[in-house]
């Protein structure tokens, strides 16, 4: 009787451990995708017995402070949601588990089945240590009844033929009517034409600003002289009451936005303005031009105590059936190319612009000042825009006050501590030595301060990368003391 019940007690307790042996995975997401990620949360759980999924929502404002003390504490989550902008600090910070040979050993997720400029973001000192999650980019929102009655059915392709168009626009229009809206404190912009020009942005590894280099000048010399036409209006987003309505009454006939705007526009805009907008690829300096390369990727942190399940779960967020239902849950864009010949997108006619551009956009230095550096580029062309500066002083004084934000990251490049930057879009900030180099994490933490989104549930960088950039539109102040230029 006593063996009897002995058994028993053993048969309990080892079907109790069975129980308790299942995998607790923990997952960070956050905005308005932490929460409706959750459905697919639930089919993975479903599909993966032994795995439970602790979703765990964050704000994107409490987002990065919240990873950098999850990481010094060691609590940090075993897959996480992160800009594609904040990959290379925590790269940096030794936190992430490269995934290039789990990809490799994955078929289900050829690298060919992403947008390369997206991908790139991901890849740090030649590694891979995120999968592109969602997408995001910027084109052009136009009024095709305006530029069809300048003479033209389809936006040109090169800057010379779009700024001809946007003249005959103007000159059909009243003096307080502009054929585009380019606010004066995004960065954006003149980021965005000089990676068109092919401009590095950052010069030397990403030692020192590279803006006076001749290309980025010729880049942001169109842009302010797409002003000094009145072709754009000098103002900020914080001065237009509604940029919905203007749009509708004709008083701005382009955009340049992101993939958030064809909903708003389709539910903003009023029903006979349905068939009289439309969008379109960015122009370049002599043809098609590039955008940026933004959107949000998974992670692994290399604390993970199970890689294995955690990879299961970016396999199974990563599937395009399952993209595709996330882009119905949140209206993010697939970051799979097989996942927009869904009839959804692919007969989608104002997404058809953003599939066509994300083959044509570029990464934004790979460094952890970038958002910083990206603020100062605002305000300094906010400085061109208003004529309190002129193109090459605005270059000169932005070019000091990026030297002067690089500054530690010489000091650690000179140590050994980081890897400088290689070729645009090649490579990105790296340990050199996790063991003799010293710990880059308070350089890290101060180097960037989260700049809300445009939408303003996320993050930059537009590149957030996941982002929808909105950089504050305040005057230039007291420039840090730098070494000089060399």
């Amino acid at each position: 009787m006593r063996a009897a019940a002995a058994l028993a007690l053993v048969l309990a307790a080892a079907c109790g451990g069975r129980k308790d042996d299942g995998v607790t995975l923990r997952f960070w997401a956050f905005g308005a995708e932490g929460e409706k990620v959750q459905a697919l949360v639930t089919q993975f759980e479903r599909e993966h017995p032994g795995v439970r999924v602790e979703l765990q929502q964050i704000p994107w404002t409490a987002a990065h402070e919240k990873l950098l003390t999850a990481h010094v504490g060691g609590g940090t989550p075993d897959v996480a949601q992160l800009g594609n902008t904040w990959v290379p600090e925590f790269a940096a910070l030794n936190a992430l588990a490269p995934l290039d040979g789990r990809v490799a050993a994955t078929p289900s997720m050829p690298k060919a089945s992403y947008f390369p400029g997206i991908w790139d973001t991901n890849v740090i000192a030649g590694k891979a240590y995120g999968i592109p999650w969602y997408v995001d980019t910027r084109v052009l929102f136009y009024r095709t009844d305006l530029l069809r009655a300048a003479g033209y059915d389809s936006v040109p392709q090169t800057w010379e033929g779009w700024t001809e168009a946007m003249r005959r626009i103007k000159a059909r229009m009243t003096p307080s009517q502009y054929p585009i809206l380019l606010p004066t404190n995004e960065w954006t912009y003149p980021v965005a034409f000089g990676l068109q020009a092919g401009s590095p942005l950052l010069r030397d590894g990403g030692r020192f600003g590279g803006f006076e280099d001749p290309r980025f000048r010729r880049a942001f010399a169109f842009y302010v002289g797409l002003f000094e036409q009145k072709l754009a209006p000098s103002v900020a987003n914080t001065q237009i009451s509604n940029l919905y309505q203007e749009f509708e009454r004709g008083n701005i006939a382009m955009y340049i936005t992101g993939p958030w705007n064809i909903g708003e526009f389709t539910n903003r805009l009023p029903a006979s303005m349905q068939d009289r907008w439309a969008t379109a690829p960015l122009p370049g300096p002599t043809g098609p031009g590039v955008s940026l390369a933004g959107g949000a990727s998974l992670v692994m942190f290399r604390a993970s105590k199970h890689p294995a399940e955690a990879w299961a779960l970016i396999e199974f967020l990563s599937r395009p059936a399952n993209q595709l239902a996330f882009y119905h849950l949140t209206g993010d864009l697939p970051a799979r190319r097989e996942a927009w010949a869904d009839t959804s997108l692919a007969n989608n006619r104002h997404a058809r612009a953003f599939r066509i551009q994300l083959e044509r956009v570029v990464a934004t230095p790979k460094v952890p000042e970038w958002e910083q550096i990206a603020t100062k580029v605002a305000d300094y062309s906010e400085t061109a825009v208003r004529r309190t500066q002129t193109v090459d002083g605005a270059l000169r004084s932005l070019d000091r006050d990026v030297d002067g934000l690089l500054e530690k990251r010489r000091w650690l490049l000179e140590r050994g501590t980081v890897q400088a930057l290689a070729a645009p879009g090649d490579d990105g900030l790296a340990l050199a030595s996790a063991r003799t180099a010293p710990d880059p994490r308070p350089y890290l933490s101060a180097a960037r301060t989260p700049v809300v989104g445009e939408g303003g549930h996320r993050v930059v960088a537009a590149a957030n990368s996941s982002a929808r950039p909105s950089a504050p539109a305040t005057s230039p102040g007291a420039t840090p003391a730098a070494e000089p230029r060399p």
